[in-house]
């Protein structure tokens, strides 16, 4: 079972992003109205706490919240919540207006019951303006009406809730922050600009509490969580057709993020690559070269007919590691018509395999783009 909603006060600024995303994402003009937005071209220097907020010289950016989860009678949920900034013009018309519009934030919710065998997803999307969205430059600190991420300190707080399902969470960092790519540039295409700045919270201690529809209280649930952000202004080309994103935490404390761009002739981009963290929080980058992955089957949509890859052996031999994934419920696809636009998978997965030769589970989440339709409103 599915569910989906509309927010009322959202359905306006739903269908204004899709239109805008649909003209534009695919290939956004480097130079708007006479101004240019800053380009992923080079490695950055990186400051933390600052960098968790808002970059808004970049065009487009995102802080993306995966997790998995148990209740006290060890009964299983996965959880995204994902925030997503996007530049109508590097500069407001008036500056000084807080109403002058410059960004629209989308937001994705999504709830994976497993023993209820069920999945449930939310979108929504607001101009900025007092009270509706905004993200903070200094920290994280950004919301979409009243779906919300904040870091106190070393605390990260996620709340969302609306029609039937949410979520409180608190987020501890078990492991500094990871980057991706070179010094966190993430290539993703051989054109110039075509990358952003891209790093990870991958291993996050989490507790809270959660409801799903058919329950009468939230329960109270504990596990790991996943954080990406990643901003920049042209990341994507005509030619690909999507990508597929892997973050697994594997039991014996290491945790292995893979991404697969794809091209519409069938063949991967060569910038396609993956990133090892170890437990202790050390990370190096692994090259598409490095990474073997066989899909093992396939699930049909029945509502989009959406063929997706639904079981994976993943294999990175110079870090010794051999993993076999499932999803843990076949249905965790979200058609997003009020926000961005896209249908996609995003959904929980766990497994079993060897590390270095000794034997593993593995947890984590998976997201596959482009395999209902094309990218649409993905930016």
């Amino acid at each position: 079972m599915k569910t989906r909603s509309i927010h009322p006060s959202t359905a306006f600024t739903g269908l204004f992003a899709l239109i805008l995303l649909c003209s534009l994402v695919i290939s956004p003009p480097r130079v708007v109205l006479g101004q240019e937005w800053q380009q992923a071209s080079a490695p950055r220097s990186w400051s933390f706490p600052r960098d968790h907020g808002s970059h808004e010289e970049y065009r487009t950016e995102w802080w993306y919240f995966t997790g998995n989860l148990k209740d006290d009678r060890g009964k299983r949920y996965g959880y995204q919540l994902t925030f997503f900034r996007y530049g109508l013009t590097p500069r407001a018309k008036d500056p000084s207006n807080p109403w002058s519009v410059r960004d629209i934030y989308l937001a994705h919710f999504a709830i994976t019951d497993v023993p209820g065998k069920s999945f449930h997803w939310r979108d929504r999307a607001s101009r900025k303006g007092p009270g509706l969205a905004a993200a903070g430059k200094d920290a994280m600190d950004v919301h979409v009406l009243d779906w919300s991420a904040r870091m106190k300190d070393d605390r990260i707080i996620l709340t969302a809730a609306h029609d039937g399902i949410e979520i409180d969470l608190e987020l501890v960092p078990a492991k500094p922050p990871t980057l991706h790519g070179r010094l966190g540039l993430s290539r993703k295409g051989p054109l110039p600009g075509q990358a952003s700045y891209y790093y990870s919270f991958t291993d996050l201690t989490t507790r809270g509490t959660l409801r799903t529809p058919g329950m009468k209280d939230p329960v109270a649930v504990e596990g790991t969580s996943w954080f990406d952000q990643e901003f920049g202004s042209n990341q994507l080309s005509q030619e690909q057709a999507g990508w597929d994103w892997f973050a697994l935490h594997l039991s014996d404390g290491r945790d292995l993020m893979v991404y697969y761009l794809r091209k519409k002739d069938g063949t991967l981009e060569r910038e396609s690559s993956g990133t090892l963290v170890e437990r202790d929080g050390t990370s190096r980058h692994i090259a598409l070269g490095d990474i073997e992955t066989d899909v093992l089957s396939y699930w049909k949509s029945a509502r989009t007919a959406g063929r997706y890859p639904a079981a994976w052996r993943i294999r990175v031999p110079a870090a010794a590691i051999d993993v076999t994934i499932r999803p843990l419920l076949a249905d965790q696809e979200l058609v997003t018509t009020v926000s961005t636009g896209i249908t996609y998978w995003e959904g929980t997965v766990d497994g079993k395999g060897t590390s270095r030769g000794e034997k593993i589970t593995a947890e984590g989440y998976v997201e596959l783009t482009g395999y209902a339709g094309t990218l649409g409103g993905k930016f």
